[in-house]
């Protein structure tokens, strides 16, 4: 018995690595949590696959249709035989079946394996022409920023992940409403000025079109439409970086 679960990368067509597609075509069971073209695309291949999409059940947490998807997938990989688990993107990357899974794996010791797969930041760092390496970056998920106590570095890259279910404290929803994202500007604004621009970024899922880049002043989030696969880039302001002379001193003096 053996678990490997892939990822289908953002773009269906252009980032499927030839690993995975063999992990799909060789698996005796293929489950899967992938939406639109990705969905079709894998009946076709394999036509016993088995959609987890059904266990997001209304009236049931995020967090229980998870757990749910792992029970299910797990007595497939207990009854065993070599079973595939496909996600869409990077599996390890804004997914939590995938780790649920390799705890569960590891805790039965099963041999499992998580294959890394292109990921929404990747296609976002290359679409916005963004190199985080030039001024840091720092990423979260939108509504734990704005609940808990982070310190944000304004001279830094930021990057807000599932804006587009800002405040949602209830894991049941699938949206935000624009007083939430008004709450998000406003926090954002301890160190951001209002007219700073950021971008409200979708990667392309498509084989064809474009990605979605939209510039905004921070303070016309509230009035935008986002969705569950939009991000916030807050690039940094312009100001240099300020130079930390004690630890320069002491390098110099090496």
């Amino acid at each position: 018995m053996s678990l490997v679960i892939v990822g289908l990368g953002i773009t269906l067509g252009k980032h499927l690595s030839e690993r995975a597609h063999s992990e799909i075509d060789s698996a005796d069971t293929v489950f899967a949590l992938v939406d639109g073209l990705a969905l079709a695309w894998l009946q076709k291949q394999r036509p016993d696959m088995i959609s987890l999409h059904p266990f997001y059940q209304q009236g049931e947490t995020r967090l229980q249709s998870y757990q749910l998807m792992r029970d299910r997938v797990m007595d497939a990989v207990k009854e065993g035989g070599r079973v595939c688990a496909v996600f869409y993107g990077h599996p390890a990357v804004f997914a939590d079946v995938p780790h649920m899974l390799m705890k569960a794996a590891d805790a039965a010791n099963i041999n499992a394996r998580l294959d890394p797969g292109i990921s929404a930041d990747a296609c976002l760092y290359a679409d916005l022409g963004l190199d985080p390496g030039r001024r840091g970056v720092t990423g979260m998920e939108a509504t734990q920023f704005l609940i808990f106590k982070r310190q944000i570095d304004p001279g830094s890259l930021l990057i807000l992940w599932q804006v587009g279910v800002t405040g949602d404290l209830t894991l049941k929803r699938f949206d935000t409403e624009p007083n939430r994202l008004a709450l998000l500007t406003e926090k954002l604004c301890q160190w951001y000025p209002n007219d700073h621009e950021v971008i409200l970024y979708e990667a392309n899922i498509y084989p064809i079109g474009e990605c979605r880049a939209d510039y905004i002043p921070l303070s016309e989030l509230a009035n935008q439409p986002t969705s569950q696969i939009t991000t916030l880039v807050v690039p940094p302001l312009t100001e240099p970086l300020a130079v930390d002379h004690l630890w320069r001193q002491r390098l110099e003096a090496l």
